[in-house]
């Protein structure tokens, strides 16, 4: 409503309406604040309360009705004052019209009131006189413009009844009576005085002796013997004034006309005399005859809207009778005014009355506003019903809703019972048989039988696997899946990566290796298993597509690219891990709004300096993505052709999977993908760096240290070369030698490596060099050979071939006969690099099996320990113990809640227990809950152990006093981390 009342349109119609029309807008403005104060009071007062329909159309009904009485009062307000104006300027005009008659009739009248002056002086004051009838009509002729007004003058001269026999022999014609005359009048080329009757006799007599041409027929007419020109005469020779005559039919022309007369007085007349002197003193009387009709048709032609009204005058000395003078009776309209006349007279009252001669027209102003206005209200009251009915449609939509979603919730949480059921069910028999594997795998086997085993194995893990996939993609489509937020070594989970799938880039022969930028912080807070499971699903895409090249994972800071530090992001085939072209990188992240110009600034600087961005890519030279399937790499279980699962398998939600988590860790996912030269996936991630100080804190990092032992104290210090002509591939083996301490140089031939080991400022330990360089010129080989052996600066540093498969591992021989080379396979890791060079260094501390390094050990931790399984699958309880047992454990087993419970009642022998959850009779969650109750002495931890992998099982293990969580089938890595938060090392492990 505010723009309807402040709005120009209301200001507008206020100016039309005038004072009238702005109290009619306050009152408008006051309604619609009421109005709205209507509708906030329902949402204040009601609610979502139910309003009953009756009540409101009641209301709509009342604003309606109360609306049209408005409307109707604002056209008849409209139109009175459309009246009044009317009214107005009918009097204006009127008012104009009878000033101009009295100011013309005034003009006349005092003409002729000179003239009596002129004959009282020039004829009556002189002797002989110097006027006569000839005279008189000439002078008054040519005078006549002077008096617009007259049709004619003439004056009539006092005779006495002694005097009128000598008057008329002077004359030379009778005194004629003035009624006979009116009774026949005398037409207007008729002159037959003698026709007419003398004047009877009276004490005196006023005939007319001068007379205009125009009225000449009125000489020898005896004014006095006419009844209303004697009552002139007599009351203008007593009062002094002029005097009217009542209106009459004028002799010939038969119009209506008034006589007016002025007594001509002797000279020596006195100013103040008495009427009696007046009467005494009269010489003769002059008349001035007007035409009432004419006057007022030569004044209406001088105005130019003398058609816009209607004009009569009135004689209105007799209010009974009053005598029109001029116009006509008939009217259309009613609305009339009347202005007063003052001719001079005082015995005599003239009025005009004028009246429009047109119907008014039609109050067009007052329709359309009153309509209007009305149209307004009726849209008001419209927004106000529809409102009422979207309010009560809203509400029965909520409650709809409500209930849907209280069907949803419950489909819901029926679904995720189904998936942990569903999950449970599959991965229970799961663990049977890839534990069964496990163990068959330590026994007696042959080459085929092996074969077969890692084969059962293998597709085992692939159904965990998409089982996981399954669960996590549930989970996301759901909005369940939550991230972790605990301390970890991105480092230690690149090597990870790394070591998952050197075993298939072996097999194809594809170059893996992997970058972290120095600025990346050693330790973050976050999510590692779901940022694993990110990088593991873009890795797994590479190695599926790519069947030669490189696969090259780099991380770096957010603000290092956009600071364009050096990030190998040029796509020669000169600077790229293994010399073959790739997609260009930069465009990859060409879409993320971290890198938009209008929020560039904001992301440089967080809003918490405990934020770290960083941006992880992964970059292939594999078979690339057709560009008519780039639009859809992020659909859930969509491939790029149908016949891609058919050849290298897979569901197809790996990618939808990773942008979801992408999206929870406030990051953004990109790639850029050329057919036939490879993809680039880019992806960002936002994690907490680790500051904190608190002493939990610190255990827990020195422990991941340990756990990792990252930085054998032995290579501190020392000096390292590498030759090797890329640079990029020079900057991987740098940054994983570097994170042994040992400082590195690069070169990229062997001519430049003598020159560098020559120098004996520095002392070099270890020389790196890479495969290719070394097989391309066997000659500069074994002298590069033979001059390490020259060296005086003492020993001679250690020789490394860096390989790209386990086929290059091997010794030259044809180099030199002495002179031991050492291999080491790609892709380099800090842990791998740590063991060859302590095996070739001479200061081998073991070599563990499988690669796995001694401080991971499982023995070190679960040797001696006495540990109790509960579940109630046979199978499950054997592969559970032997796993425990095969790092030295003493496993106790219990098939049931009830018998763990006894087995921990206080005082027990028992290190740690492993619980799984879903049991019948009493499952995990209560029989952990009855343990923490019946605990007095200590805290024995407990460990969920479960097929269940959905994130509700993982919260209630929490609330029900469970200390971690170990999904089965048992993960070495896993299981390890889980242990390591509760036991400790023991003193006699044995490897």
């Amino acid at each position: 409503m505010n723009w309807f009342i402040n709005g120009e349109i209301l200001e507008t119609k206020a100016g039309l309406l005038g004072d009238g029309g702005k109290m009619w807008l306050k009152c408008l403005e006051k309604v619609s604040g009421n109005s709205c104060k209507i509708h906030h009071h329902y949402y204040q007062y009601i609610g979502s309360k139910r309003i009953r329909k009756t009540w409101w159309r009641k209301l709509l009904v009342a604003w309606i009705v109360g609306w049209i009485a408005v409307s109707l009062w604002i056209f008849w307000y409209m139109s009175s004052q459309a009246f009044e104006k009317r009214k107005e300027t009918l009097a204006s005009m009127c008012d104009e019209r009878a000033r101009m008659l009295q100011d013309q009739f005034n003009v006349s009248m005092n003409h002729v009131q000179a003239m009596s002056i002129l004959i009282s002086t020039f004829h009556h004051g002189k002797n002989p006189s110097a006027i006569d009838q000839r005279t008189f009509a000439k002078y008054t002729e040519r005078t006549a413009f002077e008096r617009p007004l007259t049709s004619g003058v003439a004056y009539a001269v006092r005779v006495l009844h002694s005097e009128r026999e000598q008057f008329e022999k002077q004359q030379g014609w009778t005194i004629k009576r003035m009624d006979s005359f009116e009774q026949n009048p005398v037409h207007k080329d008729d002159n037959a005085p003698e026709a007419l009757e003398p004047s009877p006799i009276q004490e005196e007599y006023a005939p007319v002796i001068f007379a205009q041409d125009t009225v000449a027929h009125v000489v020898s007419l005896d004014m006095l013997s006419g009844t209303e020109d004697r009552e002139n005469v007599l009351l203008a020779r007593a009062s002094g004034k002029g005097v009217l005559t009542a209106p009459f039919r004028l002799l010939k022309t038969n119009r209506l006309g008034v006589i007016l007369t002025f007594a001509v007085y002797k000279t020596e007349f006195p100013s103040n005399a008495t009427p009696n002197e007046r009467i005494q003193a009269t010489d003769g009387y002059l008349g001035g005859i007007f035409d009432i009709e004419s006057l007022v048709e030569k004044l209406l032609q001088q105005l130019a809207s003398k058609q816009t009204i209607l004009v009569n005058v009135y004689d209105t000395t007799n209010l009974s009778h009053p005598i029109s003078m001029y116009g006509s009776n008939v009217s259309d309209d009613g609305l009339e005014h009347v202005s007063p006349l003052n001719f001079g007279d005082p015995f005599r009252k003239h009025e005009m009355h004028c009246r429009f001669k047109q119907k008014p027209p039609w109050p067009w102003l007052a329709i359309t506003t009153s309509i209007g206005i009305l149209v307004i209200a009726l849209l008001i009251g419209h927004i106000f019903h529809a409102t009422i009915n979207r309010i009560a449609k809203v509400e029965d939509d909520y409650h709809w809703m409500m209930e849907l979603k209280k069907r949803a919730e419950a489909a819901d949480v029926a679904k995720s019972q189904f998936l942990a059921t569903v999950s449970h069910e599959i991965r229970t028999p799961m663990n049977g048989v890839l534990g069964m594997l496990h163990m068959l795998m330590d026994t007696d086997l042959d080459a085929t039988q092996q074969d077969y085993v890692r084969t059962a194995q293998d597709s085992g893990k692939a159904l965990v696997s998409l089982i996981n996939e399954v669960l996590d993609q549930a989970k996301i489509e759901s909005g369940k899946i939550e991230l972790e937020a605990v301390q970890f070594d991105l480092r230690a989970i690149m090597d990870d990566v790394l070591a998952l799938f050197s075993g298939k880039a072996h097999e194809k022969g594809v170059e893996l290796a992997v970058y972290v930028s120095d600025g990346v912080p050693e330790m973050l807070i976050g999510d590692p298993g779901r940022f694993r499971q990110i990088i593991i699903n873009l890795m797994g895409n590479s190695i599926k597509f790519t069947k030669r090249g490189h696969i090259f994972l780099t991380v770096h800071l957010v603000e290092e690219v956009m600071d364009s530090i050096d990030v190998e992001t040029e796509s020669s085939s000169w600077n790229t891990l293994s010399g073959l072209p790739v997609a260009d990188r930069r465009r990859s992240w060409a879409g993320f709004k971290t890198f938009s110009p209008e929020i560039s600034s904001h992301t440089l600087l967080p809003s918490s300096s405990d934020l770290v961005n960083l941006m992880v890519s992964v970059e292939d030279t594999g078979e690339g993505i057709p560009l008519e399937a780039q639009s859809r790499v992020f659909t859930p279980f969509m491939q790029v052709d149908p016949s891609i699962s058919r050849k290298y398998g897979g569901t197809g939600i790996g990618l939808s999977i990773s942008k979801c988590l992408v999206d929870l860790m406030n990051g953004e996912i990109g790639f850029v993908s050329i057919p036939d030269i490879g993809s680039t996936f880019t992806f960002t991630a936002e994690f907490s760096s680790s500051c904190s100080n608190s002493n939990d804190s610190k255990n827990q990092k020195q422990r991941i240290k340990s756990q990792y032992n990252k930085t054998p104290s032995e290579f501190q210090g020392m000096t390292a070369l590498v030759v090797d002509p890329k640079p990029v591939r020079a900057n991987v083996s740098r940054y994983q030698i570097q994170r042994l301490g040992v400082h590195v140089e690069l070169v990229s031939d062997l001519n430049q490596g003598l020159s560098s080991i020559s120098n004996e400022n520095r002392v070099v330990k270890m020389v790196f060099v890479e495969q290719e360089v070394w097989d391309k010129d066997s000659i500069m080989s074994a002298l590069f050979v033979n001059n390490l052996k020259k060296i005086e600066s003492g020993v001679s540093p250690k020789l490394f071939l860096l390989g790209n498969s386990l086929s290059s591992s091997r010794t030259n021989t044809a180099t030199s006969d002495v002179y031991t080379l050492s291999v080491i396979t790609k892709p380099l890791k800090a842990s791998m690099l740590a063991a060859s060079l302590q095996r070739a260094m001479g200061e081998n501390k073991g070599n563990p099996r499988n690669g796995e390094h001694p401080s991971l050990s499982l023995r070190n931790l679960l040797d001696g320990r006495k540990i109790l399984i509960v579940d109630d699958n046979k199978v499950n309880l054997i592969v559970a113990a032997a796993a425990l047992k095969k790092y030295g454990a003493e496993v106790v087993s219990a098939d049931s809640g009830e018998e763990a419970i006894k087995l921990l009642k206080s005082p027990h022998q028992f290190d740690a227990c492993f619980m799984d959850i879903q049991m019948p009779e009493m499952d995990g969650f209560e029989a952990t809950r009855r343990i923490r109750d019946m605990e007095s002495n200590g805290h024995i931890p407990i460990l969920a152990m479960t097929a269940d992998v959905i994130q509700a099982t993982y919260e209630e293990c929490k609330r029900c006093g469970m200390d971690g969580y170990v999904s089965k089938p048992f993960e070495a890595e896993q299981l390890y981390q889980e242990v390591s938060r509760f036991l400790q090392p023991t003193s006699n492990a044995n490897l």
